[in-house]
């Protein structure tokens, strides 16, 4: 079964004037990646909340951050004339969109909602799936690939329900 390529950004909040800090993602091998974004000059909001939920510090950024122009490069290239898929559309979509501008490049793929692809059966079993996965994968950390990653073996795992439920 093919798996959906699944794309996830941290950011430095969750309201206006946030920008994204770190993006990962799970592709349709199942293999994960990610970087820390440095932030540009005018990346100037901070939220301490967004900042306990997945242990980036501003520090952290500035000392290990890959430039936006590198990452924008690295997902036009993994991603070319694809569709990928994200559990938090609207806000993701708005970060992706920062995130190319700050490189000055388009996306040349498709960011869409992971809904979009989930049957009722998927969704019916969503959350109790997932909240399985998460606990089986034993992560100590709330970073951007193991949250796609997450996701991504969610989506599988509730497709492989529902075919054998059809069987």
């Amino acid at each position: 079964m093919k798996r959906p390529t699944i794309i996830d950004i941290e950011a430095s909040g969750f309201g206006k004037g946030s920008y994204p800090i770190e993006i990962g993602y799970a592709n349709e091998h199942g293999q994960t990646w990610c970087s820390l974004i440095t932030p540009d000059e005018d990346c100037v909001h901070w939220d301490a909340k967004a900042e306990q939920l997945h242990h980036i510090s501003r520090e952290i950024l500035l000392q290990h951050g890959k430039p936006a122009t590198m990452i924008a490069k690295h997902l036009n290239t993994q991603f070319n004339g694809q569709t990928v898929y994200t559990d938090g559309w609207y806000q993701d979509f708005t970060w992706l969109n920062r995130l190319y501008d700050m490189a000055q490049m388009r996306p040349t793929f498709k960011l869409e909602d992971l809904r979009m692809i989930l049957s009722s059966f998927q969704e019916e079993a969503w959350h109790t799936t997932k909240a399985t996965i998460t606990e089986g994968l034993q992560l100590t950390r709330h970073r951007a690939s193991t949250d796609a990653l997450a996701l991504q073996l969610t989506w599988l795992k509730t497709a492989e329900s529902e075919i054998i439920e059809m069987v």
